[in-house]
């Protein structure tokens, strides 16, 4: 894979930052674009600099690995523990950061990867996207924007293994990772299960490698297991 690119969107978070980190630290890629809103200009809520960052990674080695470490959890609206406080601009900020995003990364990007090789479109979900796994309720802008982001998932393996027979899509689920996102609701977590984003890195990048063909459109999370639909 030395002649390949990968592509890491959202470098400037814990996580992203970590991964971008471990990927030019393995000598794997020919180049790793780290691409985030503060770095490089690429905003997810904004389609055109999607466009622009596609067109330059476009340029170089075709990216083999594309990694969407991007999403909104609280960020000045608490997650919602009960209907009561649904409102419309929470639910539409989650979705478009949370589903529409990756989904525009997607559409620029999957263009781009290789046809006759091994491929993978990996984005940061979460267990709480879970239909069938949901027995707490509550979150609903958080949860629902996730449930959304699998099944994006889940349509583009579709559609993608038309074109790109060893390609896999993936959604990822990191645990509680020691970042801005989870630092309100870390009380109760132990520690061993609280992972640095160094560690999570580490974990999601070990599933990835792990990934098969048969694999994609499906969620994992960062012990390889399967979260459920």
């Amino acid at each position: 894979m030395e002649d390949d690119a990968a592509v890491v969107i959202g470098a400037s978070g814990g996580i992203g930052a970590a991964v971008a980190e471990r990927l030019n630290a393995s000598g794997r890629f020919a180049v790793v674009h780290a691409l985030s809103r503060s770095g490089t200009g690429l905003d997810l809520e904004d389609e055109a600099s999607v466009v622009d960052a596609a067109a330059k990674v476009a340029l170089g080695p075709a990216p083999s690995l594309v990694f969407v470490a991007t999403g909104v959890l609280h960020h000045g609206r608490q997650p919602e523990r009960g209907f009561r406080a649904m409102t419309a601009e929470h639910l539409m900020r989650d979705f478009r950061v949370n589903a529409v995003g990756p989904a525009l990364v997607a559409k620029h990007f999957l263009p781009l990867l290789p046809r006759d090789r091994r491929a993978v479109f990996a984005v940061l979900s979460a267990r709480v996207g879970s239909i069938g796994d949901n027995r707490l309720g509550g979150w609903h802008a958080y949860r629902a924007s996730k449930a959304a982001l699998n099944m994006i998932l889940r349509n583009l393996s579709i559609e993608l293994a038309r074109t790109h027979s060893k390609a896999v899509i993936a959604g990822l689920h990191p645990g509680t990772v020691d970042t801005a996102l989870s630092e309100p609701f870390q009380r109760g977590v132990s520690p061993e299960k609280l992972f640095t984003p160094q560690v999570s890195a580490d974990h999601l990048l070990a599933v990835i490698v792990g990934l098969q063909p048969s694999d994609s459109g499906r969620v994992f999370a960062w012990d390889r297991q399967r979260v459920p639909e």
